[in-house]
């Protein structure tokens, strides 16, 4: 075990969240021990037991910062379009998924009924919901209701999505995010007086008809 460097308790808890997201980004969660963690952080698994008394904390912990990191990294700009929104959003989220295979996977499957996992993610997604509402054009209280309940069931639709896709992936990156982009338009235009995406779905390339002739 390397020398144990004398640490603040707040700068030694940060330093273990370190080496937990390290470990937890790099290996399925039944993989992860206690042991490696406090290995890896050069201190005796009674300090580590101080800041985190098992191994569930410790990962609620890690996903808890993980989760706050990306909802500081996912800004929607209100001079923006929808369309350029969503897919900033996405490509924050695809970006953190990716690097965090494991974790991601592990908290919605291993620990999907864990009701700490959970309160962390029903809390993201709230908030990206009230974000969203602030950028979207809701004329009173009735269309906020029924965009505010057709953004939740999107969200969790995108979770659903994003978690299989991270298992296989059956699609590109691309055809995710414009499959999430795509879903959203759809739920939102019958609920907004004025289209939200006029430009959505990006015109086709022009390519054989019916007939074999070019499109045009």
């Amino acid at each position: 075990m390397p020398p144990r460097r004398r640490l603040t308790p707040a700068d030694r808890r940060a330093q273990l969240l370190a080496v937990g997201t390290r470990l937890f980004s790099a290996a399925p969660y039944d993989d992860v021990l206690m042991e490696d963690v406090a290995r890896e952080a050069g201190v005796s698994r009674a300090l580590l037991y101080q800041h985190f008394p098992s191994k569930h904390a410790l990962f609620a912990a890690v996903y808890q910062q993980a989760s706050d990191r990306l909802l500081e990294a996912t800004r929607f700009d209100p001079g923006a379009t929808l369309v350029e929104q969503l897919a900033q959003g996405l490509d924050a989220h695809f970006d953190y998924f990716i690097a965090n295979r494991h974790a991601v996977l592990a908290a919605n499957r291993v620990l999907a009924g864990d009701p700490v996992i959970q309160t962390i993610m029903t809390d993201e997604l709230d908030a990206l919901r009230s974000r969203l509402l602030g950028v979207l054009p809701l004329a009173d209280e009735r269309m906020r209701a029924a965009v505010s309940t057709a953004l939740k069931a999107w969200l969790v639709f995108v979770q659903v999505l994003c978690v299989d896709w991270l298992t296989r992936e059956t699609c590109t990156r691309t055809e995710l995010r414009d499959a999430c982009i795509g879903a959203a338009v759809g739920a939102l235009r019958p609920l907004l007086s004025k289209d939200p995406a006029p430009d959505w779905p990006p015109a086709l390339p022009d390519g054989p008809g019916p007939t074999g002739e070019a499109g045009g």
